[in-house]
């Protein structure tokens, strides 16, 4: 959270999902309250909804012992110090690219 590399706004994202996390978000009016100031309703929603995946599926894995990456994999991380942004510049724009200019309705999809 000291960071000068994050923005305010990057700061609230961090600290809601720390809060999602540790299911202490609905205690803290104030975590709420700073998120608020950054997002809209729809993008923390949005934000809480991705924290709360990311919790469930990582739980799912270690209480499986599944690996989330083969151990060569795990490996390249650590040795990493960090990412190449023109790689991840790449990524980005390859999966806007291929982002739906619409989504179904979730009753179109009913049989």
């Amino acid at each position: 959270m000291d960071s000068p590399l994050l923005t305010p706004r990057e700061k609230a994202a961090v600290l809601w999902a720390e809060h999602v996390t540790r299911n202490t978000a609905r205690e803290r009016d104030d975590v709420y309250e700073a998120a608020r100031e950054h997002f809209s309703e729809a993008e923390l929603v949005e934000l809480t909804l991705m924290a709360g995946f990311f919790n469930m599926f990582n739980r799912f894995m270690d209480s499986l012992r599944i690996p989330l990456e083969s151990e060569g994999e795990v490996n390249k991380i650590k040795r990493s110090v960090r990412l190449d942004p023109g790689t991840v510049k790449r990524y980005l724009e390859d999966a806007v690219a291929a982002w739906p200019q619409e989504f179904p309705r979730p009753d179109a999809l009913a049989p």
